[in-house]
């Protein structure tokens, strides 16, 4: 925070902080947990996003985060009215999300169908004086498995390391710049990914990335 604090771009706060909520979904047989895995040059993954309460009726999007060697870009699909974790089963949950999105996204949640995790977190959004790279910061992160009921599981939670995770996003044309801005950060920089890291946790592999 301090490093953001005194940097010569004038990162500033872009929004006030706000807990971020992920539904991930993926095939039956975990091919977006697998092409991440192997560092698959063209992947995806999928996952329902809200903000707020965790169990609240709050609109959100199916996001389609894809990846093409070493950028990403996202697709969303808006979603109005969100389903009803508390008392929804994961069918009435899905078809509630299909209804509000286009065929597109219909197909990405067809293809994986399989409700894997949801976890929360609370995010902080920093954004350079130019405008052109935006930081966000993650922590106090919680985990639930869903793989094995058919309705939400938000009762049981899973371990995770205690970890804060600062993602540095920008349009390709500003590649330069960022890694101008990125010189003296005083933290190792590494592939991340909290679906991964999800998965890991709920079944026991303990491999972080």
């Amino acid at each position: 925070m301090q490093w953001l604090q005194f940097h010569y771009a004038g990162f500033s706060l872009a929004y006030p902080e706000r807990w971020v909520n992920n539904i991930y979904f993926d095939s039956n047989g975990y091919h977006s947990f697998e092409d991440n895995i192997s560092g698959t040059s063209s992947r995806a993954k999928i996952r329902y996003r809200w903000y707020g309460d965790l169990q609240a009726l709050a609109s959100g999007a199916l996001e389609v985060k894809r990846k093409r060697n070493f950028f990403g870009w996202k697709l969303t699909f808006p979603v109005c009215t969100g389903p009803n974790l508390s008392t929804d089963n994961w069918e009435k949950i899905k078809n509630h999300l299909r209804e509000q999105i286009s065929q597109e996204g219909q197909s990405w949640l067809i293809s994986h169908p399989m409700p894997i995790i949801i976890n929360r977190y609370r995010r902080e959004y920093f954004v350079s004086r130019d405008g052109k790279v935006r930081v966000t910061v993650d922590n106090i992160q919680s985990l639930w498995d869903q793989r094995c009921g058919s309705t939400p599981n938000l009762i049981y939670k899973n371990t995770l390391p205690d970890m804060v995770v600062i993602e540095v996003k920008f349009e390709r044309m500003h590649r330069e710049l960022a890694s101008n801005y990125l010189q003296g950060i005083p933290l190792r920089v590494s592939r991340h990914s909290k679906y991964i890291n999800g998965v890991n946790a709920v079944t026991g592999n303990g491999i972080w990335l």
